[in-house]
């Protein structure tokens, strides 16, 4: 694979990004309390979930400060089911190195495995145990923000999202190990009958909900009272599965991706982007098609967290040397998906991992390889692709090209320097 012709492409994707998203959180926080009737002295919950958003740090504080100017208490609490490994100091770490601090937002941060049990829940899946932040039970009020977006695993009204958030986001570990238990299959059904059972039973007053464009930044920034949460959010992943992005082309021999982890998809790599679910009975995506992947490094962000690696057919030394088995297994676990913690094909760098891809794809002539490298499969605006997919994608979009390379580069140690 180290003839292939490569070309760096710049794509113009549709930019919708707010100027001041912040500023809009503020906003329409400050008016989701007016409308609720919060008052002085009260306390407010408000979820802290552990995606990396852009920006979400500032909208955070933009609520926290927008609770605080209408005389109540912010505290956020976090609400990431078992990430962080399910414990309070995982949590604050997972949030710290979101930018997510008690100094950052000006408000305390909650961070535990403590839960309340509500009841159970009834159609259209009667008899769930329903537990929640046992800290956000006992507040006055409680907000969820969350990115509304396509997930990575089912696909339904409500996906990733603010109901999510409140059933199994805020159901901690325990709780996001029950709804896993289900299945992915179930999960459409199980947000719609823990959410009832959360919106019925605590004084949630709604959300904000947040939608990226495809370049990561906040396109919508929208309060939504919780008596529109049911009808508005599908409105909401439709706009964000419009701006979702996506690889130009939907057959590649080979797609190496340079890191993977929780910073860009709640499975390491987003199953939109790269077409794989690896989920036991889970139809897969029809496309994108990809014959092998290759991933090469896991962010610090993920703090060991390597969940998604299974997707890959080939991974790095150094990738594996970095996966903290124990959070890994928890997470795939908790959401029954074993397979997505399997450790791939492992090789001592890049040059190995793309030359045993050569030795799978057995190409009678590498410069008619389809391939592409990308950084992460959030960042999709620019990646190198070979020159046998150059012309299918210059025909399709409105592209730059801002090099060429006769083929992969590679410095002293092995490592793809592209």
């Amino acid at each position: 694979m180290r003839g292939v012709p490569l070309a760096r492409i710049r794509r113009r994707l549709p930019s919708a990004a707010l100027a001041d998203p912040a500023a809009r959180a503020y906003t329409e926080t400050a008016a989701l309390l007016r409308g609720a009737g919060v008052g002085a002295g009260a306390t407010v919950a408000v979820t802290a979930g552990s995606r990396g958003i852009h920006g979400i740090a500032e909208v955070l504080a933009a609520v926290a400060r927008a609770v605080a100017d209408a005389g109540a208490r912010p505290v956020l609490f976090a609400a990431m089911g078992s990430h962080g490994g399910g414990t309070a100091q995982g949590q604050r770490d997972v949030l710290a190195a979101l930018g997510v601090t008690e100094r950052a937002v000006g408000a305390p941060v909650s961070c535990s495995d403590r839960v309340v049990h509500l009841g159970e829940t009834g159609p259209p899946l009667p008899g769930l145990p329903v537990y929640f932040a046992a800290e956000a039970a006992a507040a006055d009020a409680i907000v969820a923000v969350n990115r509304v977006k396509p997930h990575t695993s089912f696909h339904g009204p409500h996906e990733s999202g603010l109901l999510k958030m409140l059933t199994v986001g805020a159901g901690r570990a325990r709780g996001a190990a029950m709804v896993h238990r289900l299945g992915w299959a179930h999960m459409v059904d199980a947000i719609a009958a823990i959410s009832a059972v959360v919106l019925e039973r605590l004084p949630v007053i709604g959300g904000v909900a947040l939608v990226q464009d495809p370049y990561e930044r906040l396109s919508v920034v929208e309060a939504v009272p919780a008596d529109r949460l049911a009808d508005r959010e599908p409105e909401l992943l439709e706009r964000a599965r419009a701006l979702l992005p996506r690889l130009p082309v939907d057959d590649l021999d080979a797609l190496v991706v340079r890191e993977m982890g929780k910073t860009y998809s709640g499975c390491g790599m987003d199953t939109n982007v790269i077409g794989r679910l690896r989920l036991e009975g889970m139809a897969e995506p029809d496309r994108p098609r990809i014959r092998c992947l290759g991933v090469l490094d896991l962010s610090p962000d993920s703090h060991g967290n390597a969940t998604g690696v299974g997707l890959a057919d080939f991974t790095t030394e150094r990738l594996a040397a970095a996966i903290d088995r124990e959070a890994t297994y928890l997470n795939c676990l908790t959401s029954g998906g074993p397979q997505r913690a399997a450790v791939p094909m492992t090789f001592p760098d890049d040059a190995a991992l793309l030359d045993a891809m050569g030795r799978m794809l057995r190409p009678a002539d590498e410069a008619l390889v389809r391939m592409a490298v990308i950084d992460n499969t959030l960042a999709l605006d620019e990646m190198w692709v070979s020159e046998a997919v150059l012309a299918e994608v210059e025909a399709a979009e409105d592209i730059e090209v801002l090099d060429r390379r006769p083929g992969p580069e590679f410095d002293a140690r092995g490592r793809l320097v592209l």
